[in-house]
């Protein structure tokens, strides 16, 4: 990622909430990490808010300096467990807490992987001390020091099942979880891109099908694609989370484009481009004689989340999920 003097000690968190049919409600909690009793917080900004209606989800972007993020997550999840009842949510997609995760992802050259292991592991143990009740897990960097991943720490805790027993969970921080927070991912890793293509079916065996061969645990599968099948707006929606692998661009990957890079604390790292994903998926579904409707990323690469947050931080401006559209037109 470019160099510049303003963006070398950001962290991104891409702060997951279970809600997205009350737009005013999770734009309420977006507002809690930038504004505190004494007015704007410094140097913070909400690039983008995505809510999806039939996933009851919200994925909010928030940019700070490492030094700064975690009053501005802590704030924003304070808000959202006052607001969200886990008692009475509804959606497909899975999900466990109220505030269902907080990853942190360090976007700037100068920020260090045990810096983001740090205020990961503090927002989650400010999270219980500050909303009583309230359960977490660790993963990535921030689970030490076995630093297992977001995927194997959400098979442990059952995140996958339809109805999550609560009472066979035991959190890494705070109480037995209870049902009206529920239990909240924290940690850190390499940036995660969102990424969902809509296969025109209804036939979720298909989508499940298609997202078993694209996956990385799959022989021939993509480094760093965690998958799932999810029936979405009459269709199905193969939803990626795209993890940043160790590396340049695979060795049997290199005929295509080359998978975009960037270094954390020396070690580069790349990520499979969205063009890859929607072709292997279009692919995949066509030999079937399914056709896609579209793609849609849930925020933005790492490249693009580093430089649209230098311009919104450079231009103060903190509410730049209403502005995104005008500046990036």
């Amino acid at each position: 990622m470019a160099s510049s003097s303003l963006g070398r000690r950001l962290v991104a968190c891409l702060l997951n909430v279970s809600e997205a049919r009350r737009k005013e409600l999770v734009e309420t909690v977006a507002k809690a990490a930038l504004y505190n009793t004494e007015g704007k917080r410094k140097g913070t900004t909400v690039l983008n808010i995505f809510n999806d209606h039939d996933y009851n989800r919200s994925v909010i972007t928030i940019v700070a300096s490492i030094d700064s993020i975690r009053e501005a997550v802590l704030s924003a999840c304070e808000k959202a467990c006052g607001l969200i009842d886990m008692c009475a949510h509804t959606g497909v997609h899975p999900c466990m807490g109220a505030v269902d995760l907080i990853p942190i992802y360090p976007l700037g050259e100068e920020v260090r992987v045990e810096d983001c292991a740090k205020e990961a592991r503090a927002v989650a143990q400010g999270l219980t001390e500050r909303v009583q009740g309230t359960s977490a897990f660790l993963f990535g960097w921030a689970d030490s020091p076995l630093q297992r991943g977001l995927a194997q720490r959400r098979k442990e805790m059952g995140w996958f099942k339809k109805t999550p027993d609560l009472q066979a969970i035991r959190p890494d921080l705070g109480p037995q979880p209870q049902r009206r927070f529920g239990l909240t991912g924290v940690g850190a890793s390499p940036y995660v891109m969102n990424c969902n293509v809509t296969i025109n079916t209804q036939d979720i065996a298909m989508g499940h099908s298609i997202a078993t061969t694209i996956r990385e645990s799959t022989p021939g599968g993509l480094p760093g694609v965690q998958v799932l099948a999810l029936p979405h707006e009459g269709a199905v929606e193969i939803a990626c989370n795209v993890e940043s692998v160790k590396g340049s661009t695979p060795s049997h990957l290199t005929a295509g484009e080359p998978w975009p890079s960037f270094s954390i604390d020396g070690q580069l790292y790349c990520h499979a481009p969205a063009s890859l994903i929607t072709a292997r998926v279009a692919e995949l579904a066509g030999r079937k004689g399914v056709g896609t409707k579209g793609m849609a990323l849930v925020g933005f690469t790492p490249r693009e989340c580093r430089g649209l947050a230098e311009l919104a931080l450079s231009e103060g401006i903190a509410e730049f999920w209403k502005e995104q559209r005008r500046i990036r037109m």
